[in-house]
């Protein structure tokens, strides 16, 4: 049985794999190091990050102290709080505003057999 976060978590999986050359970063807290939000992506050269939570909840102290932080660097920052969550459709629409406005320098783009970059 999926937690109510973990459904949000699996549908925001969903949507991200939809974006070829979309690179996604589940961190799993292991109680070392540094604590960070709990998707840290980068697509065609835009930093973003998203913080999921069940329906009605909102992120910690501290996470709102991430989110903070990497908006002042310029990263683009998602809370996405339940399955039926409007910040669905706001990511959706900055990926697909990346898509059509954002080369995707293909002669850069890792080989995915060899993961060598294409000459």
């Amino acid at each position: 049985m999926t937690t109510p976060e973990g459904s949000v978590k699996a549908k925001v999986r969903k949507l991200l794999n939809g974006y070829t050359g979309l690179f996604h970063y589940w961190p799993v807290p292991s109680g070392y190091g540094q604590t960070t939000l709990d998707i840290l992506g980068c697509y065609r050269g835009q930093f973003f990050s998203i913080e999921t939570k069940a329906h009605g909840r909102k992120p910690t102290l501290r996470q709102t102290g991430l989110l903070n932080d990497i908006e002042r660097a310029m990263g683009k920052t998602f809370v996405i709080a339940g399955v039926q969550s409007p910040v669905f459709d706001e990511l959706r629409a900055w990926l697909n505003n990346i898509t059509e406005t954002i080369d995707d320098h293909p002669h850069i783009s890792p080989d995915q057999v060899n993961r060598h970059p294409i000459p």
